[in-house]
Formats: structure tokens, sequence, C-alpha cells
């Protein structure tokens, strides 16, 4: 079993300044909402590279750690995978798109979740992704169009 969501909203400045705040990991905690800190990070990331991140959701903190898989600065897509750094083989597969739009530009956030151990694939896929279509991507949006407009230029 796995669980998909995904989340877009426009937002009001151009597809390149939003897709630099996105692919800006030093700066994740700014705008991702349940992520508390930034741990561990390349100083410039590539296919490849990881990072570690502080979470925070479902009443718990846990450290988690990424690997990019697709870093497409002129499509603008970027996409990893995550997953607890507690040796657990359940992941989490994280796409972010941004493109062009007549308002700006259109963010699209998906998150496909695969709990690979019992508890996770029985109860846990289920509660987190509710968890993140009802709450978490739509707060994360926001919060990153709040941070796109402090970074853009006057108009």
């Amino acid at each position: 079993m796995t669980g998909h969501v995904s989340a877009s909203r426009v937002i009001d400045a151009s597809a390149d300044e939003v897709f630099h705040i996105v692919t800006d990991i030093a700066r994740l905690a700014e705008w991702n909402r349940a992520i508390t800190a930034v741990i561990e990070r390349p100083d410039r990331i590539t296919v490849g590279d990881r990072w570690t991140v502080e979470m925070s959701a479902l009443g718990q903190r846990w450290h988690s750690r990424s690997e990019v898989e697709v870093l497409d600065p002129v499509g603008r897509c970027f996409a990893y995978r995550s997953a607890t750094d507690d040796g657990n083989p359940s992941y989490a597969l994280w796409t972010w798109v941004v493109a062009d739009h007549a308002a700006g530009a259109l963010v699209t956030v998906a998150c496909e979740l695969h709990p690979a151990t019992f508890w996770r694939r029985a109860l846990l896929v289920r509660i987190r992704s509710f968890q993140l279509a009802r709450r978490e991507l739509v707060e994360s949006l926001v919060a990153l169009d709040a941070r796109a407009q402090r970074s853009a230029p006057a108009r």
C-alpha cells in the first residue's frame, strides 16, 4: 500500500525565483512547516546529494535524510527520496514542479509514501497521507508564497 497526495498553488513570483527557493536546502525550515531545522546539507545540490532535516509531525520529532533524484532547473523539476534516519526501510518520494503561469508560478508538490513495515503499512500511511493532504502541503505552499513575496523585487 502506498499513499499519494499532491497540492498546487499559484504564487505571485517568477517561476525561476520560486524554483530557487524550493531547492535552497539551507532555507527549507523558513517555509516548509514540517521541517524544524536543517541538520546537515551540501553547499550546492546535485543529483545524488543528501541532506538531513529535523521533522515534526504527528506529535513526534525525528531526523529525515533525503537524496536528490532529479534536479532540472530548465524544466523546474526537483525530486528527492526521503526516509527516517533510523534505518526503517519506509520512504517517501517528493516531487516539486514549478511552471510559468499568467499570475506568476504554478507550484505543484506531490508525495508518494512507500511504507515497508507492518505498522506503517497498516496504520501510519493513512494517517500521514491525511495529514499531508489536509494540512501540511497546503500550509507549506502558503508559507512558500509568503517567502517568495519577501524575496521578490518590488513590482
